[in-house]
């Protein structure tokens, strides 16, 4: 292997510990950082905060915590006639003809009413769209809503 002479490394072999920088230890401590934290972003630092940080400067926004709601989880009609009959639910019972599903132990809070349903299904709910009731009864079947319809 070849060996490249004109290096720094090669140049430096045999020198001092500082190796060229000085006798009392340029380039080691924390003089040479620039400052604490963010200091220098808008002065000696610029050219880094520019390159590597873009966004360091501004307003980011703020979410008040009195504003916090819970994502709410739904489910379409659509998806809920396509698990019924893959038999994918686990929270599936016969009652007579037709499907009983409690939604809310599976973790889903609303049923919509976007695609069809052709299966009759008893559906337990805590809030379901009225186009989702509507689309229901015309199959044959039922939902149980455990609160008031209320669309927001």
């Amino acid at each position: 292997m070849v060996v490249r002479f004109r290096r720094k490394v090669r140049k430096l072999r045999g020198r001092t510990r500082t190796m060229g920088w000085g006798r009392i230890g340029q380039h080691r401590k924390k003089g040479s950082k620039g400052g604490r934290g963010a200091a220098g972003m808008l002065k000696h630092k610029e050219s880094w905060m520019k390159k590597y940080a873009p966004g360091w400067i501004g307003k980011h926004g703020f979410t008040s915590p009195y504003e916090k709601k819970e994502p709410q989880q739904s489910i379409n009609l659509s998806q809920l006639e396509e698990m019924l009959l893959e038999g994918k639910a686990e929270f599936v019972q016969m009652e007579g003809n037709r499907y009983v599903i409690d939604l809310g132990s599976m973790g889903i809070r609303k049923l919509l009413g976007s695609g069809r349903i052709t299966v009759p299904v008893k559906v337990i709910v805590e809030r379901a769209s009225e186009k989702a009731v509507e689309k229901i009864k015309s199959s044959g079947g039922e939902v149980q809503v455990l609160q008031e319809n209320s669309e927001q």
